[in-house]
């Protein structure tokens, strides 16, 4: 998983080619436009409603949750 907000980390980017070359699927968060993440991940979510860094970051919290919860609920389903 990448998270960049806006999409042009030069880290995050290296390692999205890291993960291509090793064949490992990519999700990537970005805000506005995803910028160069944009067509460089296997999944993209973008929070595009806003270009406020802040609303950006507190979005991609809320989806790191719920992620985490799916995957609580797919490993441990009695829970």
């Amino acid at each position: 998983m990448a998270i960049s907000t806006s999409g042009n980390a030069a880290n995050v980017l290296a390692a999205i080619d890291a993960c291509k070359q090793l064949k490992i699927t990519t999700i990537g968060l970005t805000g506005g436009e995803g910028g160069k993440m944009l067509g460089n991940v296997d999944y993209l979510l973008r929070v595009s409603a806003t270009r406020n860094t802040a609303r950006i970051q507190e979005t991609h919290i809320l989806i790191d949750h719920v992620i985490c919860e799916l995957v609580d609920a797919k490993l441990f389903p009695s829970q």
